[in-house]
């Protein structure tokens, strides 16, 4: 990466995302306070494996002294290890320089996460998690792409596997073909957040869920999901809306009543051709055109830096796809280049593929890839004077980002 991007926490953060940790007892021990990883830590064969059971706990996320957070991924075969324990402290070392360390620690499984609501339902499962400093909500995450097939082709995202209506969706109450959220489920999330916002600090509010075939009624639910929210957040944390591109009476309506200080409309991917091959049900229920015009609805609604997009950074790299690196580089940076110039800013996150994961040479040119691009968007994000607000994100919740982290080298900044 060039020098500034390579230089301190971002380029441990790059090092850590793509090489990943490998499994010590430091780091299972981890597990028992830490907030915990959405994935088990996988041994390999031959891999020294102390649980005997082929898997194992670890944390999701750790945080350097300066706050960057970064997202672990277990990997038997990583230089990066983990050593300390909770009383002493943990780091963080390399086989190439061990006795050199940096200081970590993890980010904590919070107190509220371990009670209940009022009516004893576990606030774990109330729509609620955490991203360091964020607090996503998501109390309807089953989407309905999953359900829909067109020409024997299932209309979900290619890269998402966790959207499914199914048993895990059933105790918020969330139904296939109903739009409103339930008032229990409403009730549960507000006592939820509310208990949250007293133990942690947190200085962004998320608001996100699975998708509906009608742009109309998936505004409706997001409209109710904001306004439910509002008692709850009586200090006015900035909330951002993070549903699908929605129609432009739901966008005012949004915005006349104060409900969201930003909106994120995941575009995914750039271009059209590769929209309708990545991401096939927001082509066909929404369409390309008409997701631009809603970003640039909202752009003139909230003005610039309020409006985002996320992009499934390395989606191009995939065999279905294609590209080779180089090339998809190019393409996702016209992309970063014309979003800009309309006032919405792009937010890249890692895309980890689960076919890819054992794969160096694939790992090798997703990071040659991610490199370039992350070059390249800040000379364009500078170029076009937007930067990310601080109500929407920082560097102590962009956990698969780097975008936070470059802007504080650059800027000079070592606040935590």
């Amino acid at each position: 990466m060039t020098d500034r991007a390579s230089a301190g926490s971002p380029h441990l953060k790059v090092d850590v995302m793509f090489e990943g940790i490998r499994y010590t007892d430091a780091l299972g021990q981890a597990a028992q306070h830490a907030f915990p990883n959405f994935y088990p830590y996988r041994f390999q064969p031959g891999e020294h494996d102390p649980t005997g059971k082929g898997k194992a706990t670890i944390p999701y996320l750790l945080t350097t002294p300066d706050g960057t957070l970064i997202r672990i991924k277990g990997a038997g075969d990583s230089p990066w290890f983990i050593d300390g324990d909770r009383e002493s402290g943990y780091v963080l070392r390399h086989d190439r320089d061990a006795d050199r360390a940096t200081a970590i620690d993890f980010e904590p499984l919070p107190a509220w996460m371990q009670a209940s609501t009022a009516d004893g339902f576990p606030m774990a499962q109330a729509g609620v998690s955490l991203h360091g400093d964020m607090a996503v909500i998501n109390v309807a995450p089953g989407c309905e792409y999953f359900l829909e097939k067109h020409d024997g082709r299932s209309m979900r995202c290619t890269f998402c596997s966790y959207g499914a209506p199914d048993q895990r969706t059933a105790h918020l109450g969330q139904k296939v073909g109903q739009v409103g959220i339930p008032d229990i489920t409403a009730e549960r999330m507000r006592e939820t957040l509310e208990r949250a916002l007293e133990e942690t600090l947190i200085r962004h509010i998320y608001l996100v869920g699975g998708s509906l075939t009608d742009w109309a009624l998936e505004g409706e639910r997001f409209v109710q999901l904001a306004r439910e929210l509002a008692p709850a957040n009586p200090r006015r944390v900035p909330v951002t809306c993070g549903s699908g591109a929605l129609p432009d009476d739901t966008l005012v309506q949004l915005n006349e009543e104060r409900l969201v200080d930003n909106v994120c409309f995941n575009l995914e991917v750039w271009s059209e051709a590769l929209f309708e091959q990545v991401c096939p049900g927001k082509n066909r229920y929404v369409g390309y055109a008409r997701w631009i015009r809603a970003l640039e609805k909202s752009v003139a609604l909230w003005g610039r830096g309020h409006v985002y997009s996320a992009m499934v950074a390395g989606a191009e790299l995939e065999p279905e796809i294609g590209m080779d690196w180089e090339a998809a580089a190019d393409l996702a940076i016209r992309g970063a280049e014309d979003l800009c110039s309309r006032g919405v800013i792009p937010i890249y996150s890692l895309y980890w593929p689960v076919g890819g994961r054992d794969h160096p040479e694939y790992f090798s040119r997703l990071r040659s890839f991610f490199e370039k691009l992350n070059d390249a968007y800040f000379d364009i994000r500078r170029r076009h004077g937007l930067s990310i607000s601080e109500g929407f994100m920082c560097h102590r919740c962009a956990y698969m980002q780097l975008e936070c982290d470059v802007d504080r080298v650059v800027a000079g900044g070592q606040a935590s």
